[in-house]
């Protein structure tokens, strides 16, 4: 049996490749999932994170940060998906 998806480890991949690619957001980024994962209830599963719960999220912060957190909500979100985060994290129906 797997074990589950923590949004921790997803968000060091997604921070890796973030490095790599646009250097100058990782420290934001890593900021503002630490604050997501905290919020969702650390370690958080990675589907605790939604659409819907990143915007809760999203909506406590102030309104300085709510503009770094929708740029990190589209980047996150299209990384989950790309990389097979998301769906690799659902449970799958198994024979028993």
């Amino acid at each position: 049996m797997g074990r589950t998806a923590l949004l921790e480890h997803a968000a060091d991949d997604f921070l890796s490749e973030t490095a790599r690619q646009k250097p100058w957001k990782r420290a934001r980024y890593e900021a503002l999932l630490d604050s997501l994962d905290e919020f969702l209830g650390a370690p958080a599963p990675l589907l605790a994170y939604t659409r819907a719960t990143g915007e809760a999220w999203r909506r406590t912060l102030d309104a300085g940060a709510q503009a770094d957190a929708d740029d990190l909500l589209l980047d996150f979100r299209a990384y989950l998906r790309e990389w097979g985060w998301l769906d690799s994290a659902r449970p799958l129906n198994r024979p028993d």
